[in-house]
């Protein structure tokens, strides 16, 4: 009986339609890690190209967000989605095609993911500011269930790939999760709820200058996401040194997709977790638990027995869906209604606005320093940006606040924290 009093969320019809697209969706994009990387180190086994093809995916992503932001709050988020799902099928569709044909190169590679970067970019500020609108009082939950569906993404989806790459190719697992955003277009066409939050007649710059006026108004928004730019950067470490290391250390595409699992599996015990959690303090729960994902790069900097590091990286699990829950949480339920997406959008891009650098010179950088090197400075300055963040007031100390579909927020009109 408990547990269904959490799930209460999953009664809303229309958040069951998009919790659905995103479940199918994410249990394709878990395959990604494992059958991405290993398509690139295949064809060439260089860290370098492998982070020039993942910079080309962040890149897209970072130079269509704020533009999706826009054009989300403007022609309504449903149909936006659906447009960017219908972009990603036939990005890594085609990719998928030229892997299993064996006329892939990285070249290709790395165009494919921009333009399914650069979709996502559309995505993403959409589905951020349609939630509160499906959600309203369960918006918590809403956010912790679809941190449940990544989890389950990540746990299921390395498995898949690891199998499928062993048995078959990168590409079939390419082509998979080009299905998967083919069924989450489907998904969406069954919900009902597309609210233009901003008339037409705006202009498209003034709306832009006015989701920025929402995004520098609180120093908690655009700190933490100064921090983030920086801890996301650092962090590409992990994905791409880390794989290196599962490679030539640990074992290979099993090591490597047993670590993406479990830490699969702590976002599923975290997410599960705050489906009843509710800290009065939210932002400094968030960036508490934020710490622990550097520790994964760290054992891995050693490297450390494969046990180890799976420990951590369950942790690491732990870590980044309570940190993105509470964030995501507290930032809707503060950000008034009609500039929720233009918001997000900043959000995005100031997060990941340096990971593209990170990936295009971590693998010059590990060169010069050495791998493990690398990973030992990488580990520690996450931990010193995040950190950092415990120096401000407001993430101490605000507290959650009532959110309604649309409009201004209760409360709102006043001082901004």
């Amino acid at each position: 009986m408990r547990l269904a009093s959490d799930l209460d969320v999953l009664r809303l019809r229309e958040f069951r339609f998009v919790f659905a697209a995103a479940l199918v969706s994410l249990l394709g994009d878990g395959m990604v890690p494992v059958a991405l990387t290993f398509a690139v180190l295949d064809l060439t086994g260089s860290a370098t190209d492998l982070g020039v093809v993942l910079a080309a995916r962040t890149l897209g992503l970072v130079g269509s967000l704020l533009i999706g932001g826009v054009v989300a709050d403007r022609l309504g988020r449903r149909a936006v989605m659906m447009a960017a799902d219908v972009v990603r099928l036939l990005a890594q569709g085609v990719v998928a095609l030229l892997l299993i044909s064996g006329h892939a190169t990285v070249a290709e590679l790395a165009v494919s993911q921009a333009f399914l970067g650069a979709a996502t970019g559309f995505f993403n500020p959409a589905s951020s500011g349609l939630i509160p609108v499906i959600a309203g009082d369960a918006l918590q939950q809403a956010n912790s269930l679809r941190g449940m569906a990544m989890a389950a993404g990540s746990i299921v989806g390395p498995a898949i790939a690891g199998a499928l790459v062993v048995a078959a190719s990168p590409g079939v697992a390419l082509l998979v999760d080009a299905g998967s955003y083919g069924a989450s277009a489907l998904l969406l066409t069954r919900v009902r709820s597309d609210v233009r939050a901003v008339g037409p007649g705006r202009r498209f710059f003034s709306e832009l200058r006015d989701g920025f006026a929402e995004f520098r108004a609180r120093t908690w928004v655009w700190a933490t996401i100064a921090a983030l730019s920086v801890a996301n950067a650092v962090s590409v470490a992990f994905a791409v040194l880390g794989s290196l290391v599962a490679k030539h250390e640990l074992g290979g595409a099993g090591a490597w997709a047993l670590i993406l699992a479990v830490e699969g599996i702590g976002s599923l015990v975290a997410g599960t977790t705050l489906l009843r959690f509710r800290p009065r303090r939210p932002l400094l729960v968030a960036v508490l638990v934020g710490l622990l994902p550097a520790g994964t790069m760290l054992l891995l900097a050693i490297p450390a027995p494969l046990a180890l590091i799976a420990v951590a990286a369950l942790l690491a699990g732990i870590g980044g869906t309570v940190f993105n829950t509470l964030w995501e949480t507290t930032l809707q339920q503060y950000i008034p209604a009609d500039a929720r997406s233009r918001v997000s959008s900043y959000d995005w891009f100031g997060s990941l606005a340096l990971q593209a650098v990170g990936f295009a010179l971590i693998g010059p950088f590990a060169g010069v320093v050495g791998t493990s090197t690398a990973l030992y400075l990488c580990g520690a300055l996450d931990l010193v940006v995040v950190g950092a963040l415990l120096g401000l007031r407001d993430i101490r100390t605000l507290q959650p606040r009532p959110i309604v579909a649309t409009g201004a927020i209760d409360g709102d009109a006043g001082a901004r924290p």
